[in-house]
């Protein structure tokens, strides 16, 4: 099946990069938010990367524009009614996915491919509360979504492989280097990631070593080019505490379960670089 027509359900960090890499790889996009004001400052965020994009030369002022214009927004699902495939990206709460992919399932036209941009959660448990499970995938894109090479896709136990194959060549579409994993907890990159990144919590909970030469250990030991504290804080350690969570949940691997150290942190209110702290301390950004 090819797709043309794109839908996005959710205006946050990640469903804006989501709505731009697909804008920019020439599909015909539709956003949907739940208000008008979150889905305006959904676009301003695809409107300053796509200026930084041309500031740097990577795109003309052309490409920018025609990428916008091909982004519509709404705060209805029901104009999702004429796409072929559809990216829900709302937050990672298992109940709401499933409403959103019941609602999807009611609205789409029967050809429609649904996918979840879940980190952890169960895809064949969304896939489920659908009457086309074998329409049904995972589609873990990585932030921020624009720069990130790779998607990870996810293939329900029910999903088909016609499903599987468009989805893997859609993803290429949109420039991405693509990884097929099983549903299981994290699939591939939160495995290793939440296991990886909880290791160097416990370090530091321990007071083995600072937070800077955890990090460096990494960074200058193995050529990662952040380390696993300093991701944390750019992906708010609100997120990897209900992704650990929820993988915890799913596996009972004690590898998985949130450090206490993450605890006492969000309890404080430090949830990384969007509060202006959390293992490191940032300057405020404009």
């Amino acid at each position: 099946m090819e797709i043309k027509r794109v839908g996005v359900v959710g205006r946050g960090f990640m469903g804006a990069g989501i709505a731009q890499v697909c804008a920019q790889s020439g599909y015909e996009v539709v956003v949907v938010g739940r208000r008008k004001q979150s889905l305006n400052k959904g676009i301003a965020t695809i409107e300053y990367y796509l200026s930084r994009d041309v500031e740097k030369g990577r795109i003309s002022q052309q490409d920018k524009d025609s990428t916008l214009a091909r982004i519509k927004e709404s705060i209805t699902q029901e104009d999702l009614n004429d796409r072929d495939l559809v990216i829900e990206s709302v937050p990672e709460d298992m109940e709401l996915k499933k409403k959103v992919f019941a609602e999807l399932d009611r609205i789409c036209p029967g050809h429609t491919i649904l996918c979840s941009n879940t980190s952890c959660l169960s895809v064949t448990e969304l896939a489920r509360v659908t009457s086309r499970p074998d329409r049904v995938s995972g589609t873990h894109f990585l932030s921020p979504v624009p720069r990130s090479k790779l998607l990870e896709i996810v293939r329900a136990d029910t999903t088909s492989e016609n499903t599987l194959a468009t989805v893997k060549e859609f993803g290429r579409s949109l420039g991405k280097e693509i990884l097929v994993a099983k549903d299981t907890p994290g699939f591939i990159f939160n495995y290793l990631l939440i296991a990886l990144t909880g290791a160097a919590m416990r370090l530091l909970e321990n007071g083995v070593a600072s937070a800077e030469d955890i990090d460096k250990s990494m960074t200058l030991g193995l050529g990662h080019p952040i380390g696993p504290l300093a991701l944390a804080d750019f992906n708010g350690l609100d997120v990897g505490y209900m992704v650990a969570n929820a993988m915890y949940e799913r596996s009972k691997d004690p590898r998985f379960a949130p450090s206490a150290i993450l605890k006492e942190m969000l309890d404080s209110g430090r949830l990384g670089r969007k509060t202006g702290e959390g293992f490191y301390k940032y300057k405020e950004e404009k």
